[in-house]
């Protein structure tokens, strides 16, 4: 057995987002966001179901705080529901409220409140969504009216949660609100993202000095299947529009030139004016790292066919786009339930690149925002349940960080993905992340992951 020590002060905390937990949604003068509208449309999620009830945190939130005291946490991060605290430009103050309690909650059980102002519930008022250069302006206006309520308390903000997601995977590939397959816009949909993180922090710094501000990027490093020159180039185009088209524009004010360059017709010449890259690429405190799985991928044979699933009726595509070819392969790993491979040494990997590429020159701290696992043996037995799988998961990751910081990367803290079971998007209720149950009547029951995840918190030492 191997004791690893983390430093003091290391953030051992939780993650959650709004739409996936808090239900209310036409409560207290909530609007419609493009998660309520996308819900309807059939075959969009498993079951049919929605985040209408979540698991009614907006009720219980003073029940999840003491749940999350209780296992000695010292930092949650969780999400602000635009469409509840902004009605159109007007704020909404009950909204506001809500927000106001629960981050007073927190902090009165010592709790660091660490705000993420967009987990993709994007109000579904906006014309054209993320195609429309004007969303990103409408954010920074949010961000500000969010800061000025919550900002006397709240001093670590995060701008975006994983913008591929709220992109390729929104509106190229079908599987994300709004639920489009078209290319053009995904391209213009991650400008626009970009755009508004860099000109909402540009606002904030000046608002707030001190605070501490970043932006979640999600990592999903591609692997060639072999070292067949197309098999290499299918996965450095994964990676171009996946990986690197979002991170090195933040650190060196420009998108890479090869994925420019394999975008082709879609990268428009009206897309980035004067003065975009620039704000895109405003210093920010800290680099937020949301991973989950790396994947494998070959080239398509002459002749292969490659057609995207149908999903419950409704025509996917790959989010890909400049990589149709791309055909997944199966490494032989372990998996997740949600089938994707567990590799603990690809988040070792990607957090010594993207401390030598980008955030050690820099000076920029990297968190860890979310790390988790839905597991198969996640059912409440007796009152217990018995998650063996989801420790095991998270201690072998969390291991690979600790290896990653011993080798140099400024890694500040570890939040699990997630406090509770909830609304996983597209896959409904039946993929759980948590590490506290939620039964039929939303009772709350800690998993064994949660009890052994206290001990970690509590001592910053894992035993391996």
């Amino acid at each position: 057995m191997t004791t690893l020590a983390f430093p003091p002060g290391f953030l051992w905390g939780t993650a959650t987002s709004a739409y996936q937990i808090e239900g209310a949604t036409a409560e207290g003068g909530r609007q419609p966001s493009i998660w309520d509208t996308f819900c309807q449309v059939d075959g969009a999620i498993a079951g049919a179901e929605d985040g209408k009830a979540g698991v009614d945190h907006y009720h219980r939130h003073a029940e999840d705080v003491a749940l999350m005291a209780g296992l000695g946490l010292n930092t949650y991060r969780f999400s602000v529901c635009w469409p509840r605290v902004m009605d159109g430009d007007r704020v909404n103050p009950t909204g506001m409220d809500f927000y106001s309690r629960l981050v007073d909650e927190l902090l009165e059980a010592g709790i660091t409140p660490w705000l993420t102002l967009y987990h993709w519930d994007l109000p579904a008022s906006l014309p054209g969504g993320w195609t429309s250069r004007a969303t990103a302006e409408r954010f920074v206006d949010y961000a500000l009216a969010v800061h000025d309520r919550l900002g006397d308390r709240v001093r670590h903000w995060t701008t975006l949660n994983e913008p591929w997601c709220s992109s390729f995977l929104s509106y190229a590939g079908g599987e994300h609100a709004p639920g489009h397959t078209d290319p053009a816009e995904a391209v213009r949909a991650v400008h626009h993202l970009l755009l508004a993180h860099g000109q909402a922090t540009a606002a904030l710094r000046d608002r707030d000095a001190a605070a501490t501000l970043g932006i979640t990027l999600n990592f999903t490093p591609a692997i060639a299947a072999s070292s067949d020159p197309a098999d290499v180039d299918v996965v450095r185009r994964i990676n171009g529009t996946a990986n690197r088209m979002f991170v090195h524009p933040l650190f060196t004010g420009q998108y890479p030139a090869d994925v420019v360059a394999d975008l082709g017709q879609w990268w428009t010449a009206d897309l980035v004016r004067d003065g975009d890259l620039a704000a895109i690429a405003t210093p920010i405190d800290v680099l937020g790292v949301n991973y989950y799985t790396t994947a494998a991928y070959r080239a398509a044979a002459p002749g292969e066919s490659v057609t995207p699933p149908v999903v419950r009726g409704r025509q996917m595509a790959t989010p890909h786009i400049t990589a149709p070819e791309a055909i997944g392969v199966d490494r032989g790993l372990p998996t997740t339930d949600m089938g994707w491979d567990i590799d603990p040494a690809g988040l070792e990997e990607l957090l010594g690149w993207l401390h030598r590429e980008y955030t050690g020159p820099a000076g920029t701290a990297l968190v860890i925002t979310e790390n988790g696992a839905a597991c198969p043996d996640d059912t409440i037995v007796e009152g217990r349940v018995d998650d063996q799988d989801r420790i095991a998961y998270v201690r072998d990751h969390l291991a690979a960080v600790h290896a990653a910081m011993a080798a140099g990367a400024d890694v500040r803290g570890y939040l699990l993905w997630s406090l509770i079971d909830n609304f996983e998007w597209a896959f409904g209720y039946d993929k759980r992340f948590g590490i506290v149950a939620v039964d039929a009547a939303l009772n709350r029951t800690p998993k064994a992951s949660a009890l052994w995840y206290e001990s970690v918190a509590r001592t910053g030492t894992l035993e391996r």
